[in-house]
């Protein structure tokens, strides 16, 4: 089976065994709580064990080793145990705090859309899990400390006292660690670095090189008599299982047409997709063969309450266009940061205008195409990222200057026609839209010249400024 959009590994589809652990990983990633929670689990375990440990070596440990571990009597190590439990409860609060604060900054201050990013980092899940294994360490060893008492010798567990003081010292060196690291995340250079490595990933999973194969897909248009499948779930699409489309389609000898790209919404009992006979076109299905096709397909249609970047060409790009907006809304007035925004956009448009983006053909054996996949192409991307910063920073000859410089720097690294007809096409509206300002006659002069330096890069000339 192969692709008219590349080939991955010979079969020209996703790896569905992959792509779910991608999905599942990605879930877990983007959540607070996984990486704590195994921490803590790791640390009751640590906790049962090393008392144990010290129970069956303490009487035969060297008297070199012993100096250096704790050698202090059970309430010595009932103090120390219990100040390491208390200390690090609170600053797992403070950190807790610190982080849901960064969280409503990022949201109010940039995006909402934002906040998976945060959520993923790993930096923050394992601090936040030292801070709370060492806590419960402290407190499940501390239960094991014995006094000489009734009947029953002292019990001091010397290595895991130990134990528990490297794991403080551990953690004040985290809790420096993640102060400073938190300051350079809620930084915006570094918050528009992780979405455009995020997608700059996604496409390489995703998209193939744009030189790999001919421009024509040869995908059928869906025919008049085409038969609709609708919705099974509202939401957002979040995955497409392209295997269980192209067995569905093979097996009931149709081809499918999913209307609905991924990371669009979409509805339960609205139509999302259309099949038809692959052999009769213009014929109408069976009932049995419909009823079929309309079940698997709205089964390998996954939808979320979210967009994610598994399977999302457009979703980075949508969390960048949305710090660009939201920093030229009245109440932030920061087109400072919008600039740097669009930086980002462009650098990561000219990335993707090196793979090939628009519909996925999926075919069988014999290359028919049987499953057409709705995905954006460059066109769609550009109007992304232009129509609401052209909208809101209208009046700003920064912003204008800066979408033009997109372009030009778009329109030299393209190489297909239609490309190119898709810069030009969005220069003409940006142009419009410019002459509607009232600018200053310099502000004016430079931004025409900035658009005649797009046309010039359309033609494959780029004068010396």
């Amino acid at each position: 089976m192969s692709s008219s959009n590349g080939r991955r590994g010979g079969s020209g589809l996703l790896d569905a065994a992959k792509q779910r652990r991608t999905v599942f990983i990605d879930a877990l990633r983007s959540r607070l709580w996984p990486v704590p929670a195994l921490g803590v689990v790791a640390a009751v375990f640590a906790g049962i064990a090393l008392p144990e440990l010290d129970g069956a070596v303490d009487q035969h440990m060297p008297q070199a080793l012993a100096g250096y571990l704790f050698g202090g009597g059970a309430d010595a190590a009932r103090e120390v145990l219990g100040a390491v439990a208390t200390s690090l409860i609170t600053v797992t609060s403070l950190t807790f705090s610190l982080t849901l604060i960064t969280l409503q900054l990022a949201s109010s201050q940039y995006t909402p859309r934002l906040l998976r990013t945060f959520a993923a980092d790993r930096f923050v899940q394992r601090t936040l899990a030292l801070f709370l294994a060492t806590f419960v360490y402290a407190l499940t060893v501390l239960r094991t400390v014995r006094n000489d008492s009734d009947g029953e010798a002292e019990f001091v567990p010397r290595i895991a006292v130990t134990v528990a003081y490297l794991l403080a010292m551990a953690s004040v060196l985290a809790l420096v660690l993640f102060l400073g690291h938190l300051v350079r995340q809620i930084r915006i250079e570094t918050m528009l670095e992780h979405v455009s490595a995020d997608i700059q990933d996604t496409a390489r999973r995703l998209l193939d090189p744009l030189d790999e194969h001919p421009d024509d897909d040869g995908a059928p248009a869906p025919p008049a008599g085409a038969s609709m499948v609708t919705a099974r779930s509202s939401g957002f699409l979040v995955e497409v299982d392209e295997q269980a489309l192209l067995t569905a389609a093979v097996d009931n000898d149709v081809v499918i047409w999913v209307d609905s790209p991924v990371g669009s919404g979409i509805l339960a009992g609205v139509p999302v997709a259309f099949c038809w006979s692959a052999k009769v076109p213009r014929g109408s299905l069976d009932e049995k063969t419909l009823t079929s096709v309309r079940e698997r397909v709205a089964g390998a249609l996954t939808t979320g309450n979210e967009r994610t970047a598994t399977q999302d060409i457009g979703y980075g790009l949508r969390q960048l266009t949305d710090v660009v907006v939201r920093a030229l809304s009245p109440g932030i007035n920061d087109p400072t940061t919008a600039v740097h925004g669009l930086n980002s956009c462009s650098a990561t448009l000219c990335e993707l205008a090196g793979y090939r983006l628009g519909r996925r053909v999926l075919r069988d054996a014999d290359e028919v195409p049987r499953v057409i996949l709705a995905r954006p192409d460059l066109a769609d991307l550009l109007d992304m990222v232009c129509s609401q910063p052209q909208l809101y920073g209208a009046s700003d000859p920064a912003v204008l200057g800066r979408l033009l410089s997109m372009l030009r720097e778009l329109a030299w690294v393209v190489v297909l026609p239609e490309h190119r007809q898709a810069i030009a096409e969005r220069l003409h509206r940006l142009e419009r839209a410019t002459a509607e300002q009232e600018c200053d006659p310099a502000e004016r002069r430079r931004l025409d010249e900035l658009a005649h330096h797009v046309r010039e890069a359309l033609d494959r000339r780029w004068p010396p400024g």
